[in-house]
């Protein structure tokens, strides 16, 4: 049985030869769950992990015609400030990520995309957490108006694609997601 997790991962201690025992959820969030179990390593024998479960999350690198790129700056309380980042949410079960890359770029910034050009997917943090994050440019941008969630402080900032990347480099742009997408849209523009 397969939980549509990029990349053939299993939960059920199958698929990918990863034995399991004693699987239990020890908590249950708003957002995230965390189970604990144990994994055989071999000839090392069992070991207890914890894992973060996570829904998943799509970013929209907005990539307009004249080179400019949108993002947005956005308060994180888990890191107690603002970041610089690409539009982003979270997958609803079952939600395609396209689906869901479109709804949040349009939320967050007002713009919609004629065509999401996919970048992968990557694990921001598979030590602990089986979060998976899609990545996706969006380009044929037309303005709308946006319509945040209630709870979230964001304004818009465009800038030229290349500033992106020396923000990014520089580690004044500190998101993972944005980072990568940045760095796999410059495979893709030229």
């Amino acid at each position: 049985m397969s939980n549509g997790i990029p990349g053939g991962r299993t939960r059920e201690g199958k698929g990918d030869a990863m034995e399991t025992r004693n699987r239990s959820t020890i908590f249950t969030g708003l957002v995230v769950d965390i189970e604990q179990f144990d994994v055989r390593i071999g000839e090392k024998g069992w070991h207890t992990f914890q894992i973060v479960r996570h829904p998943g999350g799509v970013g929209v690198l907005p990539l307009h015609d004249d080179g400019t790129v949108t993002l947005i700056r956005q308060l994180r309380p888990a890191v107690g400030g603002t970041l610089l980042e690409i539009p982003a949410g979270r997958l609803q079960p079952g939600e395609d990520p396209a689906v869901c890359g479109d709804r949040e770029m349009s939320e967050e910034t007002g713009l919609s995309a004629r065509e999401l050009v996919p970048l992968g997917y990557f694990y921001p943090s598979p030590g602990v957490f089986d979060e998976v994050i899609h990545l996706f440019l969006g380009t044929g941008l037309s303005q709308g108006i946006s319509r945040p969630e209630h709870y979230e402080e964001i304004a818009a900032e465009r800038m030229p694609i290349g500033e992106a990347l020396r923000l990014a480099a520089s580690g004044e742009i500190r998101d993972g997601k944005t980072i990568a997408a940045l760095l796999r849209a410059g495979n893709v523009v030229r």
